[in-house]
């Protein structure tokens, strides 16, 4: 299966060949503003599937400490991907073209959720970091 995905301007296009894994919306209050909405809505891909298809020079980055960080459109904003000490592990959701046949299999961190924020029932709810087989 091919996934495709693009930023808001589409300067920036990737693809995935495979299918998406393990997708989660995480609540709390860095990845409410890393992705400028109530949670951020990603899901993980495997290694070697994965591939800047254009506009990769347009990418910024912002890593932590830990190395895990985001990639972003420096055009338009666009939340793109997440890293892991440089490799891509995961995509945003939002930015994904079609339908990817992927749901969300938990959320995370509800316990800093915004107070504006309704969480809808059916998807396991975790208070904050998931155990390790969830």
């Amino acid at each position: 299966m091919t996934i495709t995905g693009e930023c808001f301007c589409s300067e920036i296009k990737y693809k995935v060949e495979g299918d998406l894994h393990d997708a989660r919306s995480c609540h709390c209050s860095r990845c409410r503003k890393a992705f400028s909405s109530q949670a951020s809505a990603y899901a993980l891909v495997k290694e070697g599937e994965f591939e800047w298809v254009s506009g990769e020079e347009l990418l910024t980055s912002y890593v932590g400490e830990h190395g895990f960080g985001l990639q972003f459109c420096s055009k338009c904003g666009s939340t793109l991907v997440g890293v892991y000490k440089g490799v891509v592990h995961g995509v945003t959701l939002g930015c994904l073209n079609g339908d990817p046949d992927i749901q969300l299999s938990r959320h995370v961190y509800v316990d800093s959720k915004a107070s504006w924020e309704l969480i809808a029932d059916g998807v396991p709810q975790f208070k904050g970091a998931p155990p390790e087989n969830a």
